[in-house]
């Protein structure tokens, strides 16, 4: 008699727990491939892939905007459906930059639990305030919408704050929208141009946590700068779990490392909707 209470409370654990874990989980993330294009190896955009098949999307910044970077992305997309998942993705049109400074993002996720919802686009309302536009998709993960801003700020010598201070006026221009901004923002999450977001409810997933490269490890250190963030409403999203890819790790020496990227990957798993309120 005991046994079988034990049993059967056992089992209503398990599958309490069980159901637990299949609540929305969408594992995106974010990653600065510094100059993604034809300059990549076969071999780097096989451990590219495999650096990011266990996720559901993915946000890319630093695309080549030149011959070559829309290619890559494609090879890339080509590895990814070779782990045995289906995947799909899309490149934007160039940024309109400075010659030097202008790019692409790119977007993949796993067809079987990602819809993409219409076309993507980049944010020209501010074009004129913001080097790099950002490139934003609407995503339905489970009748669940929410939609991607991802971003590659000017660098921290040219002042990012100056183009990120008008994140503020995006949830208000879309405000139907669920925004998750992700991305390369050049500066750290603590820095005042992004209280506006705060105030709003908007969270950084990351603090503290360097997510730059640097030349060669000293000491054991091998991370340099706290840029790559992802912002997500609290109002909207629920953050649950996150960590970042220390993929340098299987490499001899960083030089060999950051051939692949000077930025490791950084990620966040959310849930939304119901489920979010529970």
């Amino acid at each position: 008699m005991h046994k079988n209470i034990f049993r059967i409370s056992f089992f209503i654990v398990v599958l309490i727990f069980w159901s637990g874990t299949l609540q929305a989980q969408v594992k995106i993330c974010s990653w600065n491939l510094q100059n993604f294009g034809k300059s990549k190896s076969a071999a780097e955009i096989q451990f590219v892939a495999n650096t990011l098949k266990e996720f559901d999307v993915v946000a890319l910044q630093e695309i080549v905007a030149g011959y070559g970077g829309a290619q890559a992305v494609a090879k890339l997309a080509d590895e990814l459906n070779r782990t045995g998942t289906n995947w799909d993705y899309i490149v934007s049109d160039p940024t309109v930059s400075t010659p030097y400074g202008t790019e692409r993002y790119a977007y993949l996720w796993k067809t079987s639990s990602i819809k993409r919802v219409k076309r993507a686009w980049l944010e020209d309302n501010y074009v004129q305030e913001i080097d790099r536009e950002p490139y934003l998709l609407d995503f339905n993960y489970n009748g669940e919408l929410f939609t991607l801003v991802s971003f590659h700020a000017i660098p921290k010598k040219r002042q990012p704050e100056t183009e990120i201070k008008y994140f503020k006026f995006f949830p208000e221009f879309y405000a139907e929208k669920n925004l998750i901004f992700l991305g390369d923002f050049n500066i750290p999450q603590s820095h005042t141009v992004f209280n506006p977001l705060k105030k709003m409810g908007y969270e950084s997933v990351f603090k503290d946590q360097k997510t730059t490269m640097k030349m060669k490890c000293v000491a054991g250190e091998c991370l340099a700068s706290e840029y790559d963030n992802i912002f997500y409403d609290t109002k909207n999203s629920g953050l649950q779990a996150s960590g970042v890819v220390h993929f340098y790790r299987n490499f001899p020496d960083m030089k060999a490392a950051r051939r692949i990227s000077d930025h490791i990957p950084v990620w966040a798993e959310f849930y939304f909707g119901e489920e979010k309120d529970n």
